[in-house]
C-alpha cells in the first residue's frame, strides 16, 4: 500500500471517529425533550381542541335553513351523505342561539373543542364563505350549519379539495391548545 493511501485511510478514519464523538455527545447533552412537554401545557382556562383534520366518516353534521327556499336543508343533507360524511341530519327548528343577518351570509358553522379539525373541513365545502362560530363550552361531537340567504350549493368535489388544500391545516381558536395526540 502506497503512503498515499494510508495518509487517506487516516485521515477518513480521524474524521468518522470525530463524527461519533460529535453524535455522542450531541445526543447526550440533548435537553430539548424538557421545554417542549413544557410548551405542550395548556394555558389556564384554556379548552383542550382536537385539531386534527378528519375524514368525511368520521364528521357528523346538523344543519338549519335559515333560507328562503323551502327544503334547502334536504338538499345539502342529501349532499353531504352522498359524500360519505357518517350523519348529516336536518333540523326544522330555529338555532339555539338564533343568528343574526342569516341573509347576509353564506353559511355560519358552529362548532366546540371536539370539532375544531371537523368545522374546518366544513368551511372548506362552502369555499371558506363561511362564518365560524366557535363556543368552547359545547361538549357533542357535531358540527352545526345554518344555511343563510347567500347559500346556493355545495361546490364540486373538485371545488373541496382545492379549498382543503388552500385552507391548509386547521388553526386553533383562542382560548384552546391542542389535544395531546399520544
Amino acid at each position: 500500500m502506497s503512503f498515499a493511501r494510508v495518509r487517506a485511510l487516516a485521515v477518513v478514519g480521524v474524521l468518522i471517529v470525530a463524527a461519533a464523538v460529535f453524535v455522542i455527545v450531541a445526543v447526550v447533552k440533548d435537553h430539548q425533550g424538557g421545554p417542549a412537554a413544557e410548551a405542550k401545557k395548556c394555558a389556564e382556562g384554556s379548552v383542550m381542541a382536537d385539531a386534527k383534520l378528519p375524514t368525511q366518516e368520521q364528521v357528523k353534521v346538523t344543519i338549519f335553513n335559515a333560507t328562503n327556499r323551502s327544503g334547502a336543508a334536504s338538499e345539502v343533507a342529501n349532499d353531504f351523505l352522498s359524500r360519505r360524511f357518517k350523519e348529516a341530519k336536518v333540523v326544522t327548528a330555529a338555532p339555539n342561539p338564533p343568528v343574526n343577518k342569516a341573509n347576509d351570509v353564506v353559511a355560519v358553522i358552529r362548532y366546540g373543542p371536539a370539532t375544531v379539525g371537523a368545522a374546518w373541513l366544513v368551511r372548506a365545502y362552502f369555499l371558506d364563505q363561511a362564518r365560524p362560530e366557535f363556543d368552547k363550552a359545547r361538549q357533542d361531537d357535531k358540527v352545526e350549519i345554518i344555511l343563510g340567504g347567500k347559500f346556493r350549493q355545495l361546490p364540486t368535489t373538485t371545488e373541496v379539495n382545492q379549498a382543503i388544500a388552500a385552507l391548509g391545516n386547521p388553526e386553533l381558536p383562542a382560548g384552546t391548545c391542542a389535544k395531546d395526540e399520544s
